[in-house]
This record gives structure tokens, sequence and C-alpha cells, in this order.
């Protein structure tokens, strides 16, 4: 699949899957309709050029598709009979935006159904809406393919069984799934940020989707802190997506970035959502991550940084959402106040928890590094390079682990 399909199919997938899933009330059916239609764009598509609106073409394609399958399927009998009429509703046209939000929040809400566990909430949302592969997913969540699979299973049995799970929550259903939304909206952009494997480490397609998400969810929800923090918290990031990836394609740390390169706009526009966001006076996990991601943002250098500000901020993170993932970050904090060996040694708690996390084995490879201990820092980088990292870490993984081999040599 050339890159500009791949990232066509990617940037229209969770627009496409929400209205399909409200037209066909089933979501293997909106999967397997949709898996069709790009099947047929990869084949037509470098043959008879792209279409004027792929959008449109996906959803038309993918309609008819899954309108021949229901009706062939009995299994699907009962769908067809309750919704002929809604079928015939579909416009072959350009859909209308605004419509097309909603579905894409409505589809998040679904996946965020109370009756789900809420692990089987994100596991659902990562699969549907994002198209991660099974894989991808466990990876994320540390634990193995298959019993990933089954839960992901057991989630869509669970919605499909649901006569009310396709209805458009009202208000205090809303309400009450925020949270749940917020996070997939945090966690699409997680994806997109640093991908869980392939050849690219960012997926900006993904990125972007994920703002507009945030940035509905602020518009729906103009009174909560937390929604304009998570705004505020994505956009902080994305600032320095043009000097994340350098020229030649080469991954390059937060420390060694140009600032120059970072979007001042990203910034401002930030900097004011979490301005708004703290005079609520609520102190959630969104407005403590962007207040972390505003100390980066606007120090002039790594020099500059307020590191003593940021460690405080994770310690208030912690104490909120208490993962050991937050903990290393806290500790990434600390190894820039107190040094290597500090850091080494409060990671040692860490260590079983996130053994599968290749960000853990970098980081204590880096340590190891600074202490000129490298025989133990190859060891951490080869356990990263056996862990899947992507194409992008992968090279700069190698890169690290010959500057340790070269110290041994004397080089």
């Amino acid at each position: 699949m050339s890159d500009w399909l791949e990232a066509t199919i990617t940037l229209h997938r969770p627009r496409a899957l929400a209205a399909l899933t409200r037209l066909f009330r089933d979501i293997d059916t909106a999967e397997e309709a949709f898996a069709e239609a790009c099947l047929k764009a990869l084949t037509v598509w470098p043959k008879d050029g792209a279409p004027r609106d792929p959008l449109a073409w996906l959803l038309t394609t993918a309609r008819n598709s899954g309108l021949d399958h229901v009706r062939k399927s009995q299994r699907r009998a009962a769908i067809l009979a309750r919704h002929s009429e809604e079928f015939q509703l579909m416009p072959a046209e350009t859909p209308d935006p605004d419509e097309m939000r909603d579905d894409v929040l409505r589809l998040l809400f679904i996946c965020c159904h109370p009756e789900l566990d809420r692990r089987d909430q994100i596991a659902i949302a990562l699969r549907v809406v994002l198209g991660l592969s099974v894989d991808e997913i466990a990876s994320g969540f540390l634990i193995r393919p298959k019993t990933m699979e089954q839960r992901i299973t057991r989630a869509k049995k669970k919605i499909a069984s649901n006569p009310v799970a396709f209805e458009t929550p009202s208000p205090a259903e809303r309400g009450a799934r925020l949270g749940e939304v917020s996070l997939m909206a945090y966690l699409m952009f997680s994806e997109g940020w640093s991908t869980s494997a392939g050849q690219n480490q960012i997926k900006l397609t993904l990125c972007e989707e994920a703002i507009r998400l945030a940035r509905l969810l602020a518009a729906l929800f103009p009174a909560m802190g937390e929604q304009a923090a998570l705004l505020a918290l994505l956009l902080f990031q994305h600032a320095r997506r043009h000097a994340r990836i350098d020229t030649d394609g080469k991954l390059v740390a937060l420390d060694d970035q140009d600032r120059s390169l970072w979007d001042r706009s990203d910034i401002a526009e930030a900097t004011g959502l979490l301005q708004k966001a703290q005079r609520t006076g609520h102190h959630g996990v969104y407005i403590v991550q962007a207040a972390i991601a505003a100390t980066h943002a606007h120090a002039d250098s790594v020099d500059d940084t307020d590191w003593a500000s940021i460690e405080s901020h994770y310690a208030a993170l912690y104490a909120l959402l208490p993962t050991p993932v937050i903990r290393l970050n806290q500790i990434a904090a600390q190894a820039k106040l107190h040094g290597p060996y500090y850091a080494l040694k409060a990671m040692e708690t860490l260590a079983q928890d996130l053994s599968t996390y290749r960000w853990f084995h970098a980081m204590r490879g880096g340590l190891l590094q600074e202490t000129g201990d490298h025989n133990a820092a190859i060891a951490a980088f080869e356990t990263v390079m056996n862990l899947g990292p992507t194409a992008p870490e992968r090279v700069a993984i190698t890169e690290k682990i010959e500057i340790s081999q070269n110290k041994l040599r004397g080089v």
C-alpha cells in the first residue's frame, strides 16, 4: 500500500466506521464493509486515479458491500427488516460534515457504554475507531494478543446484545461517559504521536483526528475544565511535530529538538485553554498533564526547563492516577534534578511491572550510559530492540548501542 493510500484510509476510517455503524447498527458489519471498500480502493484508485471525495467514495462502496452481505446473511436478516428504509437514506454525494462529526462522537459513546469494563471500552475503541491491530493494542496494554482478542470479542458481543447501544445518548448519559470518551481522544492522539509499531513514528492524521474530537468535546462541554485541558495538552504536544523527526527521518529526543521549529500558534492557543481550565478550580489528570507540557513548551532550552516544577506536577499526577508509567515519567524528571544513579535506583521498583514496556528499557539504557556502565546499557537497548520498536526508534537505539560499543573499545 502506498503512503498516500494508507494515510487517506487512516484519515477517513473514524468517520466512515462511525457512519456505517449508525447505518447498520452492527459493528462487525460496519468493519467488514469498510474493509471491503478499502480493498477495492487499493485496486481501483491506483488505476483510475483518486476520487474527488475519497470519504464519499469509501462510504458509498462500503454501504453497497454491506447491504449485499446483509441481504445474503440470515443472521442479519432482522437488521434489514427493521432498517430497510433507513438503508436507502444514505446519500451517495459528499457527506454532511456536521453529521459525520456527530457520528464519530456517537461511535465513541457506543464504545464507552457503561455496561463494558473500562479496559474493554478502551480496547474496542482502539480497534474499531482507530483500526489498530490486536497485537498493537495488546502491546499497549502489556498483555498477550490472545487475551486482547478475547476482550474485544466480548465487548462487541455485549454491545450487539444491547438494544439501546446504538441510540444517541441523552445529555445525562453523555456527562456520565465523558471521562471515557475523553480518554478515547487522548489514546487516539497517543497512538498517532508515538505509534505502537511500524515504519512511521508519527501518524499526523490520527493526531489531527484526536484534536478534532477534543475540540468537539470542549465545545459540547464548555464549562468542564478537563475538556479545555485535554485540548490544550494535545496542542502542546502537536506543536512539536516538525521538530520530532529530522530531515533523515530519525527520531529527535525532546532535549535535542530545534525549538524554533515548534508551532508557536499551537502553543499560544494551548496556553489560553490551560489558563481557562485552571480558572475552573479543577485539578484533573488532563489539567496536570497540560501543565507539564506547558512547562516544556515555554522553556527556551533544556537547561532553562523548570524540572522541579515538572517533578512536582508528576507527583500530583501520580496521586490522581498511580500507574507505573506515570511513576516512570516522574523518575525521568528526578533524573534531571538528582542524577542518573538516583533515577536508576528508583526504577528498580518498576522493573517487573514494566518488563515489556520498551520506553522503560530505553530510559534505563540512557541512564546507564550516563554512568559509564556501557555493557549494561547495551543489554538494556537490546531489550528494546526485542520489544518491537518502530523503524525510527530502531535507528535511534542502534545508534545508542554503537556509542556504547565504541566507548568499550576506547574509540
